[in-house]
C-alpha cells in the first residue's frame, strides 16, 4: 500500500487570493510544526510544491525524511489576473464574476489563470507518478488548499463542490492510501 500524507503548508494570514503568488508561510509556531512533525512517518519521503510557504514548511519537516525534488505541479490554483487582490477588490472589478467562478469551479477561469479542471489534472498526475515512482512507501506531501482538495476530489470521486465542501486547515493532515482496490481516504485535516 503507498500512503501519501498531504501536509497544508504553515499559514500565510493573507486576506487575498494568492494561488502562484510566491507568499511565506509563518512557522513561528514551532510547538505545532514539532507536533506535526512527529506525527508524520518517520522515514517518509517528502516532496513539496515549489512556491515558497510550501517548501519551507517541507524543510520544517524534513528531519529524519528523504527529500524529494519540489514539483511545480502541486502549486496552488493560479489565479491570473486576480493573485494578490482580495474577494472585494474583483468583484469591485468584475461583479459576479467571482461568483461564476466559484459556481462553476470546474470550467471557469480568473483572467489569466486556470480552471479547476487544469489544476486537477496536474495535481492527479503529480499524484499518480508519486504512486507509480514511490510504491509502497509512505510520503508526505507539502501542498496547498487546493491540491489537496483535488486529491480528495480523485481518492473519493468527489464532484467540484462536494470537494469544497472540506475544510483544511494550515499544518494540517490528510491521508490517502492506494492499494489494488484504489484510493481510500482518512483521516482528513487532521491537526496534530
Amino acid at each position: 500500500m503507498t500512503r501519501l500524507h498531504w501536509v497544508r503548508h504553515g499559514p500565510t494570514h493573507a486576506t487575498t487570493m494568492i494561488g502562484w503568488t510566491d507568499r511565506p508561510a509563518d512557522l513561528s509556531d514551532t510547538a505545532a510544526t514539532e507536533r506535526l512533525a512527529a506525527a508524520l512517518p518517520r522515514g517518509a519521503l517528502i516532496v513539496s510544491s515549489d512556491l515558497l510557504r510550501a517548501r519551507a514548511t517541507a524543510d520544517v519537516l524534513s528531519a529524519g525524511r528523504r527529500r524529494l525534488p519540489h514539483d511545480p505541479r502541486l502549486r496552488e490554483i493560479h489565479f491570473g489576473a486576480w493573485e494578490n487582490r482580495s474577494f472585494a477588490q474583483v468583484e469591485a472589478g468584475t461583479p459576479r464574476r467571482m461568483q461564476a467562478f466559484w459556481q462553476n469551479a470546474g470550467e471557469a477561469r480568473a483572467p489569466g489563470g486556470e480552471t479547476w479542471n487544469e489544476l486537477r489534472a496536474r495535481v492527479s498526475a503529480a499524484m499518480q507518478d508519486l504512486a507509480l515512482r514511490h510504491q509502497g512507501e509512505e510520503i508526505v506531501v507539502v501542498s496547498h488548499f487546493g491540491p489537496i482538495l483535488v486529491a480528495l476530489q480523485v481518492a473519493l470521486g468527489l464532484g467540484v463542490q462536494e470537494a469544497f465542501g472540506h475544510r483544511i486547515e494550515p499544518l494540517s493532515v490528510t491521508s490517502l492510501s492506494l492499494s489494488a482496490e484504489g484510493w481510500a481516504a482518512g483521516p482528513i485535516n487532521r491537526i496534530a
